[in-house]
């Protein structure tokens, strides 16, 4: 089957329609104006004293490619802009939050488990799993979004969800999502406008290119503060999970030295493929002109440069303080319990209880077949499986 952009519903082709009514109004507002951004960012009382180091390096990387490369619809660029205001808002609030209580810079934090590997590897399924053991923490959307509220709510973030899910319900397919369930480490990364998750939803090569010249140690130090936000109301050892961690795994280590990194591997042709049909789903929800061998071009050369840079890593990383638990595909989905036992193993935890109804029950909430989507090809996105292998043996 050939990848093809979902269909949008009339309710959705309202939305889009009353977007570029709104853009070719008010086309100021949709401008990749850096200081617009700043405003926005700063409306509320935040200062740009408080923005994260290195900001604006990152700002203009972001805005210039996603003005020139993005190829965005009047809702993508909307989101876009909102992304980059939000981030910056979010740095500022953060640091008040340390500058008000100094004292939380002590906060303790548990090695964490933090789960990698390329997309479509069950990295979601594992992370979702483990978080359903009350002795783990897997963070919820609001709480990324907003480590600095007290109580959050889950449902602060479910208008967003439902948008999202009204203009692409496609989306919900691929990759399920909503405020009550666990989300990945980039919801709360880039406030200083550094993170890989924005090339997943948006065409973004010349920021993606930017970013692979950066130095991450400074966004990881400062999400260990949002985490240490986090701990100082819920004492729970953290699960976390992010594909993007792959490529940043000397950061990863730096910054919560003792975790235990779990790496799954899949074929890299179903991975490729997989995950290309990701983002051709998820850039289709911003743009209207998605190219689905861009796309599975960017996520070969891509992912190349992150188990390239994995490897390395943990080539040389010997007497680093991690442990590492390689589990295959095929093994996390037929033998899911032995996986669970590695992962424990290595987090000196002891096992889950009844590790088998555990899992059933993880399945019986999230049924598998709940969640089919099209089948396509790797000559769908322009890979040939024969070239990929050798490529990345």
């Amino acid at each position: 089957m050939t990848w093809s952009a979902p269909v949008r519903s009339p309710v959705a082709l309202q939305v889009y329609a009353a977007a570029e009514k709104d853009r070719a109004e008010r086309p100021q507002q949709y401008l990749f104006d850096a200081e617009a951004v700043i405003r926005r960012a700063t409306k509320h009382g935040a200062s740009t004293d408080d923005f994260a180091d290195g900001w604006r390096d990152g700002l203009d990387a972001f805005l210039g490619s996603a003005e020139e490369d993005g190829r965005l619809n009047a809702v993508g660029t909307r989101m876009a802009l909102q992304a980059a205001s939000g981030r910056l808002t979010a740095g500022a609030q953060i640091a008040q939050c340390f500058r008000d209580n100094p004292e939380l810079r002590a906060t303790p934090l548990a090695p964490p488990i933090v789960i990698v590997g390329g997309w479509r590897t069950g990295t979601t399924f594992l992370f979702r799993l483990l978080g359903r053991d009350p002795r783990l923490h897997a963070p919820l959307p609001v709480e990324l979004v907003a480590p600095w509220l007290p109580s959050p709510d889950p449902e602060t973030t479910a208008t967003a969800s439902q948008l999202l899910h009204t203009l692409n319900p496609d989306m919900a397919f691929v990759h399920p999502s909503g405020p009550t369930l666990p989300e990945e480490c980039v919801l709360a990364m880039g406030t200083d406008l550094r993170n890989w998750g924005f090339t997943s939803m948006m065409r973004l090569p010349s920021y993606a290119h930017w970013l692979s010249d950066q130095d991450f140690g400074g966004s990881y130090g400062r999400y260990r503060q949002i985490l240490q936000l986090l701990t100082s109301r819920d004492p729970r050892r953290f699960v976390l999970k992010a594909p993007a961690h792959t490529a940043e795994l000397d950061h990863l280590v730096e910054a919560f030295p003792g975790a235990v990194v779990v790496q799954i591997h899949r074929d890299i042709v179903e991975t490729l493929t997989s995950g290309a049909t990701l983002f051709s789903v998820y850039r289709s929800t911003y743009s209207d002109d998605v190219d689905a061998k861009d796309v599975g071009r960017q996520q070969a050369d891509q992912s190349e440069l992150w188990f390239r840079r994995a490897t390395a890593f943990r080539a040389s990383a010997a007497d680093a303080p991690v442990a590492f638990v390689d589990l295959d595909y095929s093994m996390l989905v037929d033998q899911t319990t032995a996986c669970l036992e590695m992962i424990y193993a290595a987090a000196d935890m002891e096992p889950i209880e009844q590790a088998d109804q555990f899992v059933a029950a993880y399945h019986a909430a999230h049924p598998r077949e709940a969640h089919s989507y099209q089948r396509c090809t790797p000559e769908d996105f322009g890979l040939d499986p024969s070239e990929l292998r050798e490529r990345f043996t």
